[in-house]
């Protein structure tokens, strides 16, 4: 065989037969999802639901929907959070442009197109499709319902620290510092302190507080100013999902304000998740809410029980004393009461165990190999679609798995490395039984019987 050369100068053909055009075999997984998505009548369904969006005549055809829609499952599939990002994945890869169905000849959507497509349909486009994967799932048996558990985290928001200003005065962080030196007497009006000398002197100030009602973010108003979980402060949003805990299905996924109090967000939520039941036409009814401590409240309580008709399985955090139930309303001390005896037993433990294996893994999923936990859209609304379809993936997956053993694309990969390691194991045991069943001779005057090893099939 001869050594090949690369041409450094390459010059384009003025003519490809379309014969000639390179093909892919495509994705084993891209190819299920397709096929999923086509006997589920997915493109038809999502054509008609955004038709009213666009004009008959007027204007360029757009991304159709099919396609926008699959982009965004590609995003999470492949664990890119931006947009710039799932555009170039689908512009680079072969098996993708197959599951989009863009020929070689057209160019993939860019991130522009996107984000044109994203702001021209509304959230409840959005929330109507990942309807619609819940109707798939209860269609293949995958829907209960009944037992679901509710927990939160949060998304890092698009905005830095130093974006953020005085609500009342417009003042940035280092104007403010400024006038507080003037306050002080460390400078003179008019004097302009050194980087150095407002840094010194916002370290020797005491009690620094920067609450969410003083301050707000000009890139992106609607985040809030929070604790992320590795201990940061941040900008950010607050992602909750109600989980189905016997198949682990998302059945609502909500955006607040990072501020938002758990005890605030858990009526809405499961509300929501029931209209997703509902619109989904399936007949599972939430019955029973699991949820850690900080869902714990007394009106809370209350209202999922006497309002909502829900079985609660709350974690109720220690109290230094007694409760005193004496201006308290009645149903508020049963809602507790209730609540706590339902918890405590074994039932209670069961479902706190699987409420924090399962929901944790949807956050798990969604958030870090999903390319959710950051985020790079500004304004709650455009954070509550990007992340609702996020979700929608991840149901999408868990449909795949039910159906065809596999939930991502990149589980076959997974599936590789333990078929090697079951191969070599196999080859290991094969290897110890063949020494020991070729008889050998202490005496060495008669040699062992010609054997033949065992052989593995490529």
């Amino acid at each position: 065989m001869a050594l090949g050369h690369r041409n450094q100068e390459q010059q384009a053909s003025f003519w490809i037969a379309a014969e000639e055009l390179p093909r892919s075999e495509g994705h084993v997984f891209y190819r299920k999802l397709n096929q999923l998505l086509r006997e589920a009548g997915f493109d038809e369904f999502v054509e008609s639901l955004c038709e009213p969006y666009y004009h008959d005549t007027m204007g360029r055809p757009g991304i159709p929907p099919g396609v926008y829609f699959r982009m965004l499952l590609v995003g999470y599939f492949e664990g890119l959070g931006s947009q710039r990002g799932i555009a170039w994945r689908c512009a680079d890869s072969l098996s993708l442009r197959e599951f989009l169905g863009v020929p070689l000849s057209e160019d993939t959507s860019d991130h522009s197109s996107l984000t044109r497509t994203r702001d021209r349909l509304p959230l409840s486009v959005h929330t109507a499709v990942f309807q619609f994967v819940l109707r798939v799932a209860d269609e293949k048996g995958l829907l209960k319902g009944k037992t679901v558990g509710v927990d939160a985290t949060t998304l890092e928001a698009d905005a830095a620290m130093k974006s953020i200003v005085r609500r009342d005065t417009g003042e940035d962080w280092q104007e403010y510092v400024r006038r507080l030196m003037q306050e002080a007497g460390q400078i003179e009006p008019g004097d302009e302190p050194t980087a150095e000398e407002i840094a010194r002197f916002d370290r020797s100030r005491k009690d620094k507080k920067v609450s969410n009602q003083e301050w707000q973010s000009q890139t992106d108003p609607d985040s809030r100013i929070t604790k992320m979980k590795d201990g940061r402060t941040h900008l950010a949003y607050k992602a909750e999902h109600v989980v189905d805990l016997d198949t682990e299905l998302i059945l609502a996924a909500e955006i607040y304000h990072a501020n938002a109090a758990d005890v605030d967000t858990i009526g809405p939520s499961l509300s929501q998740a029931q209209d997703n039941l509902i619109q989904a036409e399936s007949d599972a009814e939430i019955e029973e809410a699991v949820a850690d401590k900080g869902y714990s409240g007394n009106e809370t309580l209350a209202e999922l029980e006497f309002t909502e008709g829900l079985r609660t399985y709350i974690v109720e955090p220690n109290h230094a004393h007694r409760r005193n139930w004496k201006d308290k309303p009645e149903e508020q001390r049963q809602a507790v009461t209730n609540n706590r005896r339902r918890v405590r037993g074994k039932r209670g433990r069961t479902l706190q165990r699987q409420r924090s294996e399962k929901v944790e893994r949807s956050f798990a999923h969604v958030c870090e190999t999903g390319g959710s936990r950051r985020t790079w859209l500004h304004g709650i609304e455009k954070v509550k679609k990007r992340y609702l379809m996020s979700a929608m993936a991840r149901n999408l997956g868990l449909v795949l798995r039910h159906l065809f053993g596999i939930g991502t694309a990149r589980s076959l990969q997974g599936e590789s490395g333990l078929a090697d390691d079951l191969y070599f194991a196999l080859l290991n045991a094969l290897t110890v039984m063949e020494r020991l069943l070729i008889p050998t001779n202490r005496n060495h005057q008669q040699k062992p019987a010609a054997y033949q090893p065992f052989a593995l099939a490529a």
